[in-house]
């Protein structure tokens, strides 16, 4: 829905750090497609609507990029390096991850391996909930590319609905809870709810 696009753009554009990490991206001209997306995008939102500071309940600021052509760990911590140097003093941690690599090290993480990402956007569509599978960039033109599979009315509704794409039960009630814990408004849907 363009509405909640503008609304999303208008509300990220509220929050200085993300418009600095927004803007130091573009201003490196990447050879290869990323966004600034999930929780740092979605709290942002959510605070907005709560009346809470833009910065509320902000672990870090994930930068998903993808690149299939240098997936080694090296190459990524690299870009985070870089990125970090750039933006000097800054409040959040950055969480940098080439989504071509994440096959890698999912099973260590996670319990179970999955197969490579064909796409930036095919990573981003296998986020744990319908809220949190979004993307923002800002364009070489000044413009705002989001990218949100699910669209943004459980975003902007508060509402917390798996996607089970790929998540497990477990790990979606682990966010649910710690999410509604910060943010008492949230509606969180029922792992036997379908999306």
């Amino acid at each position: 829905m363009k509405i909640y696009e503008d609304l999303l753009v208008a509300t990220i554009t509220k929050s200085e750090p993300l418009i600095r990490v927004l803007q130091i991206l573009k201003d490196l001209n990447l050879p290869f497609k990323y966004y600034v997306g999930a929780g740092c995008i979605t709290n942002t939102v959510w605070n907005d609507i709560s009346g809470y500071p833009l910065e509320y309940g902000i672990s870090d600021v994930d930068i998903v990029y993808y690149d299939p052509e240098d997936i080694t760990l090296e190459s990524e911590k690299k870009f985070k390096d870089i990125l970090l140097r750039l933006l000097g003093d800054f409040q959040f941690k950055i969480d940098v991850k080439n989504q071509a690599r994440v096959h890698l090290w999912y099973e260590d993480k996670f319990g179970f391996s999955i197969k490579p990402y064909n796409s930036l956007e095919s990573a981003i569509d296998s986020w744990p909930t319908t809220a949190t599978a979004l993307g923002l960039r800002l364009e070489q033109d000044g413009s705002h590319k989001i990218y949100a599979p699910y669209d943004l009315d459980d975003l902007f509704s508060m509402v917390v609905r798996p996607n089970k794409l790929m998540i497990t039960k477990e790990i979606f009630e682990n966010k649910a809870n710690k999410w509604q814990e910060k943010w008492p408004k949230l509606l969180v849907v029922s792992w036997n709810s379908s999306i």
